[in-house]
């Protein structure tokens, strides 16, 4: 039977600053041991607690800001991903309120991020608080997020293992997530913890990179627009060049993809933007008409190849790395997601059109990466 992982992991968020503690070895030794011990706990309370359904206090009911966050969950979810977070002290529902909304705002301020990074949260007075939910992908663990449910404890005094209440509700959340098909219900079983606070899977192992952070349409002020659906995986990777201008900063990135749709639309009358997905110098991958639509990118290849197209013109000087590396992370987060053939070629514009695209000094780059078949 194929077994999945319950991973185990701690991030020591200080009280103020939510800075990770250091650990030694002799501390990460004795974690692991008692992370064993909570796994087992857990294991145990997930038989006892199998027909009952947890008490979520909802989204609403702490205070949370919007969900904003977009990304969708695969369901069943292959793993759960538990983390300790501490200096949150609290016993009562509506402190703890209080430290979620707090919690939530140093992760949309401080880190960036579009919400808290988890699906639920679990105090130590025994209740489960949602986080992002079921469907959406949380970002607590990096290749791990779009396949995994993220549940946080919470409330524990520093140096505390969660109450017996709490680890009561962290079963019957289990319980209820394999009961309603959020979770699968194969066995689980813990990853081993490294002495430097990190996860190393035994099996099955999870490819290194992880999915870039793609920016939606919804973020970009994309148009609403119908467009026929693409058969998956595709079979192909065309690398193109957008020509024209370039940008270096997320919100002049945001205009130029505006501008393409636009143009693509109004002018060369295609249903939507061409681009499956659009690489600017900022680091970012933006949306274009995503995975499971079809592109209007490549005659004759729209069915079978994803489009993806760097902003700029790229005949003379190359993109910078940051976009190189993004547009490498795109292609391999699609093998791994499945919207592309793991035997995939990548091949450039100009090889299946006649075209400058992708630029000369583009090209050679390319030419050096997996699969490129001229």
């Amino acid at each position: 039977m194929l077994s999945w992982l319950l991973v185990f992991s701690v991030l020591g968020l200080g009280a103020s600053d939510y800075s990770p503690q250091i650990w030694n070895e002799t501390q990460a030794r004795d974690l692991s041991e008692a992370l064993q011990d909570l796994f087992s706990q857990i294991s145990q309370l997930i038989r006892i607690t199998r027909n009952d359904v947890p008490s979520i206090v909802s989204r609403k009911e702490w205070g949370s800001r919007p969900l904003t966050c977009k990304a969708q969950l695969t369901q069943p979810a292959a793993y759960v991903i538990t983390e300790q977070l501490s200096g949150m002290e609290c016993q009562e529902q509506k402190i703890c309120n209080w430290k979620l909304r707090r919690l939530q705002s140093h992760f949309v301020y401080s880190r960036d991020l579009c919400d808290v990074p988890y699906n639920f949260l679990v105090g130590d007075d025994g209740k489960v608080y949602e986080g992002v939910g079921w469907n959406i992908q949380g970002l607590h663990t990096q290749g791990y997020n779009h396949l995994s449910l993220g549940f946080a404890f919470f409330g524990s005094q520093i140096g505390s293992s969660p109450s017996p209440v709490a680890l009561s509700a962290a079963g019957g959340l289990i319980s209820y997530a394999i009961q309603k098909g959020h979770l699968s219900p194969t066995y689980i079983q813990p990853l081993i913890l490294k002495n430097e606070v990190c996860m190393v899977p035994q099996q099955p192992e999870v490819p290194g990179k992880a999915c870039p952070n793609i920016i939606p349409r919804s973020v970009w002020g994309a148009r609403e627009t119908h467009c026929p659906k693409m058969t998956l995986p595709a079979k192909y990777v065309i690398i193109i060049h957008t020509a024209g201008m370039s940008c270096n900063v997320s919100a002049d990135c945001q205009i130029r993809v505006q501008d393409i749709q636009s143009f693509q639309i109004d002018q060369r009358d295609f249903c939507d933007i061409g681009y499956h997905f659009l690489v600017g110098q900022d680091g970012g991958v933006y949306e274009g008409v995503g995975w499971r639509t079809l592109g209007s990118h490549t005659y004759g290849y729209n069915d079978i190849a994803l489009g993806v197209a760097f902003m700029g013109n790229f005949v003379e000087k190359p993109p910078n790395n940051a976009a190189l590396d993004a547009a490498q992370d795109l292609i391999q987060c699609a093998v791994l997601k499945g919207y592309l053939v793991p035997d995939y070629l990548l091949v450039g514009h100009s090889d299946v059109a006649n075209l400058l695209s992708p630029g000369r000094a583009l090209y050679n780059i390319i030419k050096t990466w997996p699969h490129f078949k001229h």
